[in-house]
């Protein structure tokens, strides 16, 4: 407010001297110019918003990360809302003609970031780009063949298949425009901000899409930046870096929550944090060794003291709130139990106090990654409880874990992994990801004949009713075959500043930029 009154003082100072010397007045009404200019600059000054992710992306292709719809660069045919139920984005209905026959049609006015109009052709052309350019998403869309007129495309499948709906939700099927290059560092989207600078794992610059088909978002720029470590996003909140921080550390939270200008958000999530064994090791195919190292977890343990509660044991892949979760309760800790495995599988204890087998020791490797910060501490905690039975578990640290454990399938024997598990409410997505032998979420290589059969079914199933009974089956035999132990289905812990209005995060950790986001 003094700037102001010290800027109407100083132009009605120099009214009053131009009218003594005999200022023009066009010389008046240029200085009158110059107010209107540095009052409408005053009262529009740019919103902006700074996210910090745990995850970097080396490129922003929709088509081959996640980021797109993350940043609200790219948007999908249909989305999922808070219930997880399916809604119209980029297509406005749909209708499933046969059960293999769907067709779409695409709302009018919605635009590319260049302005052109999306039809059917272009999403066609969208789609068969993403089908040239990632295979294991064109594996999970199991398309035949497209046809495109007007505003409508239709898609068959090469089979019959009730979950193409729930797959178009995947990020990875964004619309985007096929023909514009550099789609690593400027992709071409519909959504409500557009991209104008990359730097690959560090940061995307975003400005607002003013031909927004759902109306301009309320933000004139956003930042994403990337760090995998826990306690610098935590602090860059707290200094100011960041508006919104991602992922943080449980045992982070306190001086955030201790400040009136800053909350936490804690969203039970559709994903599960668990130990993945790679089928190729000799040690991990017996399923005695499996299931001692599974006993060996303490899911209280690991709820209250590495997530300091924000989080729900696991009893299977799937959050318990699903009706097809299965209903058994999590597997208790049991050491001894798990010992007596480990000497039915043929492991006694030598001079040293090592498990050993036909005088080969028992000595796994352990990988596990920074990004989310909780996982090298259970990874720390499993390392303890093997010890103490005569298991020599090495901890190895790694910058990319999903590089490292499909480039060296051979390096590692087990994994603290983390995946969404049902981030379009079915459970049939991470059956046939992880579990299928050519899945996309397969580095272990899983290949269990009864749960491949029993996803096949499920694949061409489309009553409710029996597709939960068919994946409360698959969870029955994961449990018993046990290819992961799963340990916890975390919380989303984000820290937010206040000043961040009409947001929050999602359970499904999709939709992070919104159009409808405000700053204060």
């Amino acid at each position: 407010m003094k700037f102001r009154n010290k800027n109407i003082a100083y132009l009605l100072l120099a009214f009053l001297f131009a009218f003594v010397v005999g200022c023009s007045n066009n010389e008046i009404e240029s200085v009158g110019e110059d107010k209107k200019v540095s009052n409408e600059a005053a009262n529009n000054e740019e919103k902006s918003v700074t996210l910090l992710f745990s995850f970097a992306s080396k490129t922003i292709d929709p088509h081959q990360d996640w980021m797109g719809v993350r940043a609200g660069i790219a948007e999908t045919l249909v989305k999922v809302d808070e219930n997880l139920e399916i809604q119209p984005w980029v297509a406005e209905n749909w209708e499933q003609i046969d059960p293999t026959t769907w067709k779409f049609t695409i709302r009018n006015g919605v635009t590319f970031h260049d302005g052109t109009p999306v039809d059917g052709e272009a999403v066609k052309a969208s789609f068969e780009r993403l089908l040239s350019v990632n295979e294991s998403i064109g594996s999970n869309l199991k398309i035949e063949s497209m046809e495109a007129s007007g505003q409508e495309i239709t898609f068959t499948t090469k089979e019959p298949y009730p979950a193409f709906l729930s797959e178009l939700v995947h990020t990875n099927a964004s619309i985007v425009k096929a023909d514009a290059e550099n789609m690593s560092e400027k992709p071409v989207a519909t959504g409500p901000f557009q991209v104008v600078g990359f730097t690959s794992e560090s940061e995307i610059n975003l400005e607002r899409y003013e031909g927004y088909w759902d109306g301009a978002a309320n933000i004139d720029k956003v930042t994403i930046k990337f760090n995998s470590d826990g306690n610098v996003r935590a602090l860059a909140l707290q200094s100011g870096e960041a508006d919104i921080a991602y992922h943080l550390p449980p045992e982070a939270l306190a001086p955030i929550e201790s400040r009136e200008d800053l909350r936490v958000e804690s969203v039970s999530s559709l994903r599960v944090h668990f130990l993945l064994y790679n089928a190729q090791k000799p040690a991990l195919q017996d399923v005695n060794v499996r299931r001692a190292l599974d006993l060996l977890i303490n899911r209280p343990v690991a709820v209250s003291e590495i997530m300091n509660g924000h989080a729900t044991e696991a009893s299977g892949p799937f959050n318990p709130t699903f009706a097809f979760a299965g209903d058994k309760a999590p597997e208790g800790y049991d050491p001894k139990k798990a010992e007596q495995l480990l000497k039915d599988a043929g492991y006694v204890k030598n001079a040293n106090g090592t498990l050993e087998k036909d005088g080969q020791p028992l000595q796994l490797k352990l990988a596990t990654y920074q990004g989310r910060p909780e996982l090298p501490l259970m990874a720390q905690y499993l390392q303890a409880e093997a010890a103490s039975l005569g298991i020599k578990v090495d901890i190895i640290t790694v910058e990319n874990i999903d590089t490292y454990l499909w480039e060296q399938p051979n390096d590692w024997d087990l994994v603290t992994y983390s995946n969404l598990t049902a981030p379009r409410g079915d459970g049939g997505y991470f059956l046939n990801v992880a579990y299928l032998p050519e899945g996309a979420l397969n580095p272990g290589r899983i290949n269990i004949p009864a749960l491949n059969r029993i996803t096949q079914q499920l694949n061409v199933e489309a009553a409710l009713e029996e597709r939960i009974e068919l994946q409360k089956k698959a969870v029955e035999i994961i449990r018993a075959e046990v290819p992961q132990s799963f340990i916890l289905h975390p919380h989303i812990i984000v820290g937010v500043n206040e000043r961040i209005k009409n947001w929050q995060p999602g359970s499904e950790e999709y939709y992070l930029i919104t159009n409808k986001m405000d700053v204060e």
